[in-house]
């Protein structure tokens, strides 16, 4: 499999956090706590997290105002989960733009299946389908699990969004350096010995080793290109930025 989702936990109460942590990594998501507003904008600027669960009552500024900075500058879903159940606060969190409101107490399998949906839906959102096919090989974008020939394949973060970025622009040459800013959020992308690495990593994973049979090939000199059998084009939609 990918990496599991990651998800940025956003509340100030330590057995709150202690309970996402176990039932969320039960469900193969990865919780990473913050329990202050100043905190969380930090960690949701560095993590860039697939998911977040805010809580309203934070102990430097409320929750809206948490909000409101993370739709600044990033769509990622938001779902609001606190002790507040009035309508004027649900009303006041969708306006701000909250994907969902769980209100406390909760339940976790509740939870984990709205975040489940809050994916999906920024999938088809940003104009792509939850999961990738080519061939015999599978993305499952949501649960973030990679299988080819129905067998789960386990792979490092890097290597997963290495996949995705190929994937999502099948048929196409890439360039290292296109792949590098992609996968590093567009940092300064270093040498292209950093890719070749793990380009072979991921290929010795996907039992992708033959020169002459390869759906990693390597354009010298440029980047890499995702081989698409002519009857798969269709299936392999481009994911939106």
């Amino acid at each position: 499999m990918g990496r599991n989702p990651v998800v940025l936990v956003i509340d100030d109460e330590v057995q709150i956090q202690r309970l996402l942590k176990t039932g969320l990594g039960e469900s193969r998501f990865k919780a990473v706590a913050a329990r202050t507003a100043a905190e969380a904008l930090d960690l949701q600027s560095s993590l860039a997290p697939d998911v977040v669960i805010l809580d309203l009552g934070l102990p430097d500024r409320s929750g809206f105002d948490v909000l409101e900075e993370i739709r600044k500058h990033s769509a990622v879903p938001v779902i609001i989960l606190s002790a507040r159940d009035g309508e004027a606060d649900k009303i006041r969190a969708f306006e701000l733009g909250a994907d969902d409101y769980v209100t406390k107490p909760f339940g976790m399998a509740e939870l984990v299946a709205r975040l489940k949906v809050a994916l999906k839906h920024r999938f088809h959102t940003e104009g792509t389908q939850p999961s990738l096919r080519l061939g015999d090989l599978e993305i499952d974008l949501v649960n973030r699990r990679v299988a080819r020939n129905g067998r789960e394949i386990n792979l490092t973060r890097t290597e997963y969004e290495i996949l995705c970025v190929l994937a999502s622009h099948p048929g196409k040459v890439l360039t290292h350096d296109f792949i590098l800013r992609n996968v590093r959020g567009g940092e300064n992308v270093g040498d292209p010995q950093y890719l070749r690495v793990y380009v072979r990593s991921l290929r010795n994973k996907l039992g992708d080793t033959s020169p002459s049979n390869r759906i990693i090939r390597t354009e010298m000199g440029v980047g890499y290109r995702l081989v698409v059998p002519p009857s798969d084009t269709a299936a392999m939609p481009e994911r939106a930025g």
